[in-house]
């Protein structure tokens, strides 16, 4: 009786660095650049460590794509909002919401923007695509701000840089901080109508913020 065929690896470059990219994104998120290991990466996605080195040229410039690969797809999603077609809260609204969702559904981004932290973006501040990846961001912001202040509706004068720090750091915490403050309060923030309640806690917070003055007067519709 004939041995049946064993399944072989079709030969294509692109899936494979993919398979790769994904599975070194867990890899890292977990346990670090110093933690994280080649072999476990290469055994997961069926390759060798020789095949990855070849496409990465190694486990830093591995690291590195996992970060480009991360931060450019959140920037890619952003760009695919249609913001300048919505009046400016609606388009505020819309980006905090999607960031907010964004963060939630990518614990491992999280995690990533975290350990590079540590290492006080050494390996981000290599990376010409990541630091063109940044601007487009608070280009928009800007864009939202201006519409805002010329229509009255933003009653503040407020820099996007600002605006992107204090939309991002209101989203990232309920993921940093996720177990430690369930553990601490007893609650899951994964429960629908926490994460529900949390997240138009950010959006209501961020508008009141941009629509209020510094005389604590704020923007009212006609």
């Amino acid at each position: 009786m004939r041995s049946p065929k064993r399944e072989t690896r079709k030969n294509d470059p692109d899936k494979t660095k993919e398979d790769i990219l994904a599975a070194a994104t867990e890899e890292f998120a977990a346990l670090g650049l110093a933690g994280g290991r080649v072999d476990a990466i290469a055994e997961r996605t069926k390759t060798s460590k020789r095949m990855i080195y070849y496409y990465f040229g190694g486990k830093t410039g591995l690291y590195l794509a996992v970060l480009e690969k991360a931060y450019i797809q959140a920037r890619t999603f952003e760009r695919e909002l249609n913001l300048e077609a919505l009046s400016p809260v609606e388009a505020l609204k819309k980006l905090i919401e999607h960031t907010f969702d964004h963060d939630e559904a990518n614990p491992d981004f999280v995690r990533l923007v975290m350990n590079e932290n540590i290492h006080q973006a050494m390996h981000l501040k290599q990376s010409k695509a990541i630091g063109d990846a940044g601007p487009p961001v608070l280009k928009t912001l800007e864009d939202i701000i201006t519409r805002g202040r010329e229509t009255g509706v933003f009653r503040r004068d407020i820099e996007p840089l600002d605006l992107h720090m204090l939309i991002s750091s209101q989203c990232f915490f309920r993921v940093t901080n996720k177990h430690t403050f369930g553990t601490l309060f007893q609650c899951d923030l994964s429960v629908p109508d926490i994460y529900q309640r949390h997240r138009q806690m950010v959006v209501d917070s961020v508008l009141a913020y941009v629509t209020t003055d510094c005389s604590g007067s704020r923007w009212a519709a006609p």
